[in-house]
């Protein structure tokens, strides 16, 4: 669910800033608001209290935000306050984030390999993406897990290339055990 609602609110928040022209400065206000609210982690408490009246909370995100974000902006977080989505807030963001940076053509790389890679591999693995790809330049996060073995493990957006060691063996031993014996 926290999927869906992240694309629905992401994606209204998307095309709001698209049809009025608004992207950099919505991208501008959302990672200003996330920056308040990581700063702040009492407010997030308040705001997810389920003792606290829904009102409350809206008078209190008016205080903190009106004058600070643009209209369209404080319309956004009041509706998502008053629908009882807030628990999702951090996720719409990220939604918008990526679809913002989607737009300017900028891609976003998630690259997990068995040891850690030197800077020269990691401009070869960020070269050969942007060969690969339509993006302009690429956004890159690197991570280790030794239990790849050895390899690399790309993923961009929702595809994903896995050219691990753990997976090749995994995928060997299911051949292996396919294999009838007579």
């Amino acid at each position: 669910m926290a999927k869906l609602v992240s694309k629905t609110y992401g994606d209204a928040l998307f095309e709001t800033a698209m049809e009025e022209g608004k992207g950099p400065l919505f991208l501008e206000e959302v990672e200003g608001i996330r920056e308040v609210l990581v700063r702040n982690p009492g407010f997030d408490k308040m705001m997810l209290h389920p003792g606290i009246p829904k009102k409350e909370k809206l008078d209190v995100a008016e205080t903190v935000f009106r004058g600070r974000i643009s209209d369209e902006m404080m319309g956004f977080l009041m509706l998502v306050i008053q629908k009882e989505r807030y628990a999702f807030l951090q996720e719409i963001f990220q939604y918008f984030i990526d679809q913002m940076k989607e737009a300017q053509g900028v891609g976003i790389a998630y690259v997990t390999s068995a040891v850690a890679l030197s800077e020269a591999q990691q401009e070869e693995v960020r070269k050969k993406l942007l060969e690969t790809t339509d993006y302009r330049t690429m956004e890159m996060h690197y991570a280790v897990e030794p239990e790849l073995i050895g390899g690399m493990v790309i993923r961009i957006k929702d595809r994903v290339v896995d050219s691990s060691i753990r997976t090749k063996l995994n995928d060997l031993t299911k051949q292996l055990l396919q294999i009838q014996l007579v």
